[in-house]
């Protein structure tokens, strides 16, 4: 009799090549998970109907009797099925088959009867397979029971049955199955975002550009997605602009005119990560106070005790300034040098630079957490918009008293850091373009950086083109953005 076994890594492949072998006429035996992958035990239909006549040929020697004995009890152990029951069902198949061949109609289908002892397995479905032509394999004659079957079905359709009839599965094709179906649920997602996105450019041009072109800023696609979900229905392109550019200057944070760091003074500390300009910014507050105050109304202090000259770069700058600069190793140098200079307009503190994910940042924070020290962290504006998010985080957002965006004329598109501002809810306080001590800095203006980060007109190889928004516009959940009536 002719049965095949057939191995692959997931049951879609093992079914496919037992279609190839036998064809429409195929029956599946038996299915199992194993080391070399998922097992499909299958034979054509024409083989099993001539069970009888295999009965009457010779037996195989003693040695390969007693072997194909064995394992056939064992499958009938497991799959409790007699022989004399499957030879009925498979004559009474090809016989309504000859029927309906000379008829031209249909019959009903006819289930095999099962025979199911206690120790029985549950049993399992039969799938046909497409038509191909059948290959052959020396035959294995069989004296004993068969697989149980049952209804025939469509081998696509075989996970679809009701979890509450379906046989325990083994857990290896549990998780073939799960990956499979995540795989098509993931596409199928994909391909509806796309059409979503299709036709809502279709629908509202004015709405695709206008995502487009924040996409191309360097606004998330959540940001992007919260600004344009309020965009009015009826507005042209030009007002749309100006509308975007409005809700976003209104939900950038600022100081208010005469509060930014070099006006408002008090115990002002700089941190953030390495090589982002703390120094030169604490330079150039301290330029701002001793040249509105005079040098005696500023006091320089620095926790930078790691890098080399790290020091020594703050010194220089203070004898530029006629204003001395103080080191403090610990928490108590600290509290006693914040006494020292406590009559002074503005105490600059510099601190060493210390990456987001360094463990000493909560050492540093606590040593700075005093009642009149003001912290503030110096961000890279040119920085990438997800390293600008865990800096953020690591710095504790939350508590910080403002932030200073520094390199911002290195910055090729200024729409990561602004997107970070107001996803985090943090105050600006002043922007650092340039290195000229104290030529170099400005009060913060948020509709001047909207303007400038809307209005780069640079092209870059990470820039999406207009077919690639449809996973932008995915129906994501926008978190921690909140635009309200009142921000709108």
């Amino acid at each position: 009799m002719n049965i095949q076994r057939f191995t692959a890594p997931t049951s879609r492949e093992a079914m496919a090549k037992a279609r190839r072998a036998f064809g429409d006429g195929a029956v599946i035996l038996s299915t199992r998970t194993t080391e070399e992958g998922f097992e499909v035990m299958a034979a054509a239909e024409e083989t099993l109907a001539a069970l009888p006549a295999a009965a009457n040929e010779p037996r195989p020697t003693a040695p390969v009797a007693a072997r194909v004995q064995d394992s056939v009890a064992r499958d009938t152990e497991e799959l409790a099925m007699s022989t004399l029951s499957f030879q009925e069902y498979v004559r009474e198949r090809m016989l309504r088959k000859r029927k309906e061949a000379a008829s031209g109609t249909a019959a009903p289908s006819v289930s095999a009867p099962v025979v199911t002892p206690a120790h029985a397995a549950p049993a399992r479905e039969v799938r046909p397979v497409a038509p191909v032509a059948p290959t052959t394999t020396p035959g294995l004659g069989l004296s004993a029971s068969m697989p149980p079957i049952r209804t025939r079905a469509p081998v696509e359709s075989v996970w679809d049955e009701p979890a509450a009839h379906a046989p325990a599965m083994p857990s290896g094709r549990d998780n073939a199955m799960a990956v499979e179906l995540s795989a098509l649920r993931d596409m199928i997602e994909e391909r509806f975002n796309t059409l979503a996105w299709l036709g809502s450019s279709k629908q509202n041009p004015v709405q695709s550009n206008l995502m487009l072109k924040l996409i191309r800023s360097g606004y998330s696609p959540s940001m992007a997605r919260a600004v344009l979900e309020k965009l009015p229905a009826e507005v042209s392109p030009a007002d749309a602009v100006r509308w975007v550019m409005d809700v976003i200057t209104r939900n950038l944070r600022v100081a208010p005119p005469g509060a930014s760091l070099g006006e408002e003074g008090g115990v002002i500390a700089l941190i953030g990560a390495t090589g982002v300009g703390k120094t030169t910014t604490a330079a150039k507050l301290a330029a701002q106070c001793a040249r509105l105050h005079g040098a005696s109304s500023v006091g320089l202090i620095t926790l930078d005790s790691y890098r080399v000259a790290g020091y020594e770069q703050l010194r220089a700058y203070g004898r530029m300034l006629g204003v001395v600069a103080h080191l403090a190793h610990d928490r108590s140098a600290l509290g006693d040098l914040l006494n020292l200079l406590s009559g002074k307009r503005m105490v600059i503190i510099d601190t060493a630079g210390l990456g987001q994910r360094d463990q000493r940042i909560q050492d540093m924070l606590d040593m700075l957490d005093m009642p009149k020290i003001k912290r503030n962290l110096v961000l890279n504006a040119g920085a990438h918009g997800d390293t600008i998010d865990d800096v953020l985080n690591s710095f504790k957002a939350s508590s910080l008293h403002g932030v200073v965006l520094s390199k911002v004329d290195e910055a090729v598109k200024l729409g990561p850091a602004i997107d970070s501002l107001i996803r985090h809810q943090v105050v600006l306080r002043g922007v650092a373009n340039g290195q000229r001590v104290p030529e170099d800095w400005q009060a913060p203006d948020a509709a001047a950086m909207v303007r400038i980060s809307m209005g780069s007109q640079t092209r870059s190889a990470f820039d999406p083109v207009a077919h690639d928004m449809g996973f932008y516009f995915s129906q994501a959940s926008v978190r921690g953005i909140d635009l309200g009536a009142g921000h709108v």
